[in-house]
């Protein structure tokens, strides 16, 4: 679902009828072309929920009421039901509210049901960002099954027939437990349909994908993978921060900060990463980022060391924190920034120059 291209977003407040998986493309569509949303809808899915939390939309969790179209510069019905859709513009047009059904994508004729999954890396969330197959796929998909990271306004490219999973995981907050997701990929297929599962970055860097491919292959699923730019090295990237310079580093490091330094669960080996002389990157560490930092300055690593947090990147969210070791922590939680983000830890992360302080 798309809009069209003569339509005026940016700015205007804008009420999307539908809080379900079915309004995500709209919902993500219109954020990127910097329209001011509220979203009306009981029973919002994670995805949505997610956008309200970090205040990227307004949510309101209940029926459409007569009083949510006032002051309102567009009405998009994306309840995902014709005949609920048709009685939304009716009350718009009572209203005086102009309304606007986004256009859907077209179906392919003579197209096939392949019994397949395809895991799509949809890369670090902005749409021109997936790669040529992985919206190919889109395009193609019978089912379509999503989470919050995934670049959302993507969705807009799918056939109007797709079926549209919201999966997501929020950090401590809604989640969807891997083996329903598994469980999901197995049984759309099994039924005969064309299933992408779409996530954010590279499927195959933290994305869980490895779990995803070994449970349909044990189902007798066949599995396609299209690769994804990895936000470990995206996000960098867009922040002006190169991890390797030929006078600075010789490599970088990824590793996950989902738990963090003497937790059982962790298998890290904290005292030799502080002696690798590479650009660290961390993913999944804003909670416990001065637990990290905190151990790698105990086994050696310097405080003073260059580093940033890059949150949302690729969108228009995007936000940058730059510190040091010793202080990234503190200036990550001050800036209020919440996942998803990266913080990269090294002499690259004084990359964009001196326009920030890192004391």
């Amino acid at each position: 679902m798309s809009f069209p291209a003569e339509l005026e977003l940016s700015g205007r407040s804008v009420l999307v009828c539908g809080a379900g998986a079915a309004a995500l493309a709209s919902v993500r569509a219109l954020l990127d072309a910097s329209a001011a949303v509220t979203v009306v809808g009981a029973n919002p899915v994670a995805s949505i929920v997610d956008m309200a939390d970090r205040r990227q939309i307004r949510l309101a969790e209940r029926e459409l009421r007569a009083d949510d179209l006032v002051g309102i510069s567009l009405v998009v019905p994306a309840t995902g039901d014709d005949s609920r859709n048709a009685s939304i513009i009716e009350l718009a047009k009572g209203a005086s509210a102009p309304s606007v059904l986004p256009v859907a994508g077209s179906r392919q004729e003579g197209e096939q049901l392949t019994g397949s999954v395809i895991l799509v890396g949809g890369g670090p969330g902005a749409p021109g960002l997936i790669t040529l197959a992985g919206l190919d796929a889109v395009r193609h998909a019978d089912v379509i099954v999503s989470d919050r990271l995934a670049p959302l306004s993507i969705l807009q490219h799918a056939k109007s027939t797709a079926e549209i999973i919201d999966v997501a995981k929020i950090p401590r907050g809604t989640h969807t437990s891997q083996d329903r997701i598994n469980a999901i990929l197995v049984e759309k297929a099994q039924s005969g349909r064309t299933v992408v599962r779409l996530k954010g970055g590279d499927s195959f860097v933290f994305g869980r994908g490895g779990e995803e491919w070994q449970a349909c292959a044990a189902a007798g699923v066949p599995v396609t993978i299209i690769p994804g730019v990895s936000s470990a090295t995206a996000a960098p990237a867009l922040a002006g921060i190169p991890l390797t310079h030929r006078q600075l580093t010789q490599g970088f490091t990824v590793i996950s900060g989902h738990v963090p330094p003497g937790h059982p669960s962790s298998t890290l080996d904290w005292a030799a990463l502080a002696r690798l002389n590479t650009t660290l990157v961390i993913m999944m560490g804003v909670a416990t980022l001065p637990a990290i930092t905190a151990e790698l300055i105990r086994h050696g690593l310097a405080g003073g060391t260059p580093a940033a947090t890059i949150a949302d990147a690729g969108l228009a969210s995007q936000q940058a924190v730059f510190g040091n070791l010793a202080n990234i922590g503190d200036r990550t939680r001050s800036a209020g920034i919440a996942p998803p983000a990266i913080t990269v830890i090294g002499a690259v992360a004084a990359f964009p120059g001196d326009d920030h302080d890192a004391g």
